[in-house]
């Protein structure tokens, strides 16, 4: 089919073709999952794969992708091509970056992208982001005083040149990480994903006899944004506010707040007024307060429509230079997730005011809450992320869901490979009785976890926790969810923003917090009641006390 061929781009060709490219995304993060060899890839799927036009406009993101990483991607490709633009680029060529600023908002995590050739022409490109088991310095912990603390960074760098390796800095990767083969696993994984990508997108344009992606690109791209902005459009026109706190950080809060104006079809999200930036690890990049911005907002008013690069084109996010949610360099940014998880929370504040029946109340899993050990285990150094989730905000028309991430996406672990990889034995995993806030449709569960410390020695735990002192709140008279908790042998952590020492032996309780009730919980079902006290979802005290409950 020629470029100028409009027949092939009809409705029904479009949707086979727009869901093929879907599938090409969906394959690629297969590969990747299969590939590689850290349990945060594998178990808990903190990783996205896209497909790129040769512009670095997002086409296809895979389904599951974690939707701060698809949001921040394109983003991230645009700044490369700056530094490599598109007639530097050949068949082979894999090029790797870690910058908070340029890429995912951490040095955490990976981006990596190669080049898609048809035709003896740049046609596009695969890109994922991964979140790696280490980086060096610190660890991942959210108390350093600078970014240069948190572990090396990458420029956007050729990892390889032709097929060629950049023997250099795979050995300073090497050298610089606790874990050399599960980082350097995963990122050949992220590489052997980008060529499956790459595979299969010349096989679509073959099959179809297309010599060009960019018409097929642009249409996708289009509808998705028609989609949007008669979204937005159903919004009535006005300024809605919100402001909220968080925990911060050493017993100061952080100030949220927030202006959305929509306006006919584009809506306008200021963050004006927010803290400024801090000297401890929850600061967050600019790009990664525009992914989390964007996509709870697609969630509320368009779930349907596959996201790409038209889907943010409605949208326009202020974060003034110098604040909590757009810091200036070399701030630190370990722990951004620990502010920009919340980010739904303040922009479904303010929405609430103008389509209450589409938003959910806060989660108390916004933000994640990890636990990250580092130590030696028989004789070998290791590196284990703790992924749990607590339970999200109720919805207008139903209970919250129990133990589910938003507005991330990573999956909880499984726990017996969490033993089997890292010296940890699970005493406990259950869901936590009363800690869905009450209402006519009670919040998601947390839960409570306690494990054991095994190990050669002494191993350093860092906790990054929030919703300790600010509940996930209710909305419509639903009442808060319970409060997060980390305790080390019955006594509250030393510190639950950074790095703690623990021994072999010791007992460590973790406590996830539950999702803000929606309505008032005098007016929740008998029925509903019963399921929940038969469940021991809620204890007898709560249902007399709470909703009221007579029997």
């Amino acid at each position: 089919m020629s470029n100028s061929d409009k027949n092939r781009l009809d409705p029904i060709m479009l949707e086979i073709l727009w869901t093929r490219l879907i599938a090409i995304a969906d394959e690629t993060a297969t590969t990747l999952k299969r590939t590689s060899f850290s349990p945060t890839v594998r178990e808990s799927n903190d990783y996205s794969c896209v497909l790129f036009d040769e512009n670095g406009d997002t086409v296809a993101e895979n389904t599951i992708g974690i939707p701060s990483f698809n949001g921040v991607m394109s983003r991230a490709l645009k700044r490369i091509l700056e530094l490599y633009p598109q007639q530097v680029w050949g068949q082979g060529d894999v090029v790797i970056t870690n910058d908070p600023w340029i890429a995912s908002g951490h040095l955490l995590d990976i981006t990596c992208v190669i080049p898609i050739f048809y035709q003896d022409r740049l046609v596009g490109f695969s890109g994922s982001i991964a979140h790696m088991a280490d980086m060096g310095g610190s660890g991942w912990a959210s108390d350093g005083r600078e970014v240069y603390e948190e572990g090396i960074c990458i420029p956007p760098l050729f990892l390889y040149k032709e097929g060629k390796p950049n023997e250099d800095l795979i050995k300073i990767l090497r050298g610089n990480v606790r874990v050399p083969d599960e980082v350097l696993g995963d990122v050949h994984a992220q590489i052997a994903a980008g060529r499956a990508g790459a595979t299969l997108l010349v096989e679509l344009l073959e099959e179809n006899e297309i010599d060009n992606i960019s018409p097929l690109s642009r249409e996708i791209q289009d509808k998705a944004e028609q989609a949007m902005r008669r979204a937005v459009a159903a919004i009535p026109d006005g300024v809605y506010q919100h402001e909220l706190k968080t925990d911060g950080y050493n017993g100061e809060p952080i100030l949220l707040k927030v202006a959305v104006t929509v306006d006919a079809d584009s809506m306008v999200i200021d963050f004006t007024g927010s803290s400024p930036q801090i000297a401890h690890a929850i600061n967050v990049p600019y790009n990664y307060t525009h992914a989390y911005t964007c996509f709870p907002v697609k969630c509320a008013i368009d779930p349907v429509t596959p996201r790409n690069e038209g889907s943010y084109r409605p949208f326009t996010v202020i974060a003034p230079v110098g604040s909590i949610l757009n810091p200036s360099f070399p701030a630190p940014v370990n722990g951004r997730h620990l502010v920009g998880h919340f980010l739904s929370c303040v922009v479904y504040g303010a929405l609430a005011k103008a389509i209450p029946n589409q938003i959910i109340a806060d989660s108390g899993s916004s933000p994640q809450q990890y636990t990250i050990l580092n130590g030696s285990w028989q004789g070998r150094p290791f590196s284990t992320v703790l992924t749990i989730c607590g339970g999200m905000g109720a919805r207008p028309t139903d209970d919250g869901l129990s133990c589910t991430s938003f507005p991330s996406n990573v999956s909880v672990g499984s726990m017996e490979i969490t033993e089997a990889v890292s010296p940890m034995i699970i005493w406990k995993k259950e869901l936590l009785q009363d800690s869905g806030g009450a209402g006519e449709f009670r919040g998601g569960l947390g839960q409570v976890i306690e494990l054991e410390i095994r190990g050669d020695g002494p191993v350093q735990m860092s906790l990054m926790f929030d919703r300790v002192e600010h509940p996930a709140l209710g909305t419509a008279g639903g009442e808060a969810g319970g409060s997060a908790h980390a305790a080390v042998n019955g006594q509250v952590a030393a510190s639950l923003k950074g790095r703690n020492q623990v021994k072999p032996g010791d007992r460590i309780r973790l406590q996830y917090s539950g999702g803000g009730g929606f309505g008032s919980p005098h007016q929740r079902d008998k029925q509903a009641i019963e399921h929940d006290l038969r469940d021991e979802f809620i204890s007898k005290e709560a249902a007399v006390h709470v909703y009221k409950y007579k029997g």
